[in-house]
C-alpha cells in the first residue's frame, strides 16, 4: 500500500506553496516588528497596559507636551472607536481610546497618531482606527514621560454620554447594555502602589498588579516571596498566578469580595516592600526558592 500523502504539505514549486510561504513570512516579519514594551520608559506605564487590558471603565487627561486642546485617555469608546471629539462646557475636548480592535506593531505609536488627530479634529466627528506610520511619532514624544496619570475610575459607562445630552435610543440602549456587563473596579490607593486593580467579579475579587520591574527579575522575586510563606495579601487572599503583557508581569491574587477595595491597600503596599527586598537579593536561588520558581512558572499565561 503506498503512503498517504494526506500530512505531506504541499508540493514544492506549487502555488500553494508559494502561498504558505508568504504567509509565514508575513507573520514572521510582524513578530519582527511588534514593540514588545510599547510604553517603556513613561511613568503611566503600568496603568496604560492596565487600562488597555483588564480595567472595565476608566478615563485619564493625559500630560500633553503640546497643543491647547484637552486629550483623554479611556479604556474604551463607543463603538470602540480609536478616537473622538465632543464639545464639552466651553470647549472641545479629545478622547482617545485604549481598548480598540486593530492594532499595528507599535500600541505606542498608534495612540500618538490618535492623540494628535483628537488633538485636531472638529467637535463631533470619531477616528474608527489609527493609522501609524513607520518612524511617525511615539506616546513619548506627544505626553510627558515622567507623569503619572490621575485616573478617574467608573462603575458604568455613563460618561460616553456629554452632560446635559439626550442621546438617541441606540445610543441609551448601547450605554445599557454595557452596564449591564460592567463588574465593580478600583485602582488601589497606598504609599508605594501604583497599577495596582481591584475588581469584584462575583464569587471572587481579584487583584492584579501591574509591575514596572523586567519580568525575569520579578519572577526571581516572586520565587524568593513565595519561599519566604510572604507572597499573599493577608487573611481572604490566595496567589493566583501571574500573565505577562506588553512587556510586563502582572502577580493576580484572589479576594475574599466581601472586603472592600482599600481594605487591601495596607497589605499590597505590605508585599511591595518584600518584593522590592527580594529585588535587592543578587545571591542564586535556594534549592526552596527554585522550586518556588518552577511552581509560578506553571501558573503563568501570556496574554500578548
Amino acid at each position: 500500500m503506498g503512503k498517504s500523502k494526506r500530512n505531506s504539505g504541499p508540493k514544492p514549486g506549487s502555488n500553494r506553496a508559494a502561498k504558505l510561504a508568504e504567509r509565514r513570512a508575513a507573520q514572521e516579519s510582524a513578530a519582527a516588528a511588534a514593540v514588545p514594551r510599547p510604553f517603556e520608559g513613561l511613568a503611566a506605564e503600568c496603568d496604560l497596559v492596565a487600562m488597555r487590558e483588564f480595567v472595565p471603565s476608566a478615563t485619564a487627561t493625559l500630560p500633553l507636551t503640546g497643543g491647547e486642546r484637552t486629550v483623554v485617555a479611556a479604556t474604551v469608546l463607543p463603538g470602540a472607536v480609536a478616537g473622538l471629539v465632543r464639545d464639552e462646557t466651553d470647549s472641545a475636548t479629545g478622547f482617545v481610546g485604549l481598548q480598540v480592535p486593530g492594532q499595528s506593531a507599535d500600541l505606542s505609536a498608534d495612540l500618538a497618531a490618535a492623540v494628535n488627530w483628537a488633538s485636531g479634529a472638529e467637535p463631533g466627528q470619531s477616528l474608527a482606527a489609527t493609522d501609524a506610520q513607520p518612524g511617525g511619532p511615539r506616546l513619548s514624544d506627544v505626553i510627558e514621560a515622567g507623569t503619572l496619570l490621575e485616573i478617574s475610575v467608573f462603575q458604568d459607562f455613563n460618561w460616553w454620554i456629554p452632560e446635559g445630552v439626550t442621546p438617541a435610543p441606540e445610543v441609551a440602549a448601547t450605554v445599557e447594555q454595557a452596564n449591564s456587563v460592567i463588574m465593580p473596579s478600583a485602582r488601589l490607593d497606598g504609599e508605594g502602589i501604583v497599577a495596582a486593580w481591584w475588581v469584584d467579579a462575583g464569587e471572587k475579587a481579584h487583584l492584579r498588579w501591574v509591575r514596572p520591574e523586567d519580568e525575569d527579575q520579578l519572577m526571581l522575586a516572586l520565587a524568593r516571596v513565595h519561599a519566604a510563606g510572604g507572597l499573599h495579601l493577608g487573611e481572604g487572599s490566595r496567589y493566583a498566578g501571574s500573565f505577562r503583557t506588553h512587556g510586563l508581569l502582572v502577580p493576580v491574587f484572589d479576594l475574599d469580595p466581601e472586603r472592600h477595595a482599600q481594605e487591601w491597600a495596607p497589605a499590597t503596599a505590605e508585599l511591595g516592600v518584600r518584593l522590592a527586598d527580594a529585588l535587592a537579593v543578587d545571591a542564586p536561588l535556594t534549592s526552596d526558592e527554585l522550586r518556588s520558581r518552577d511552581g509560578l512558572r506553571a501558573r503563568q499565561v501570556t496574554l500578548r
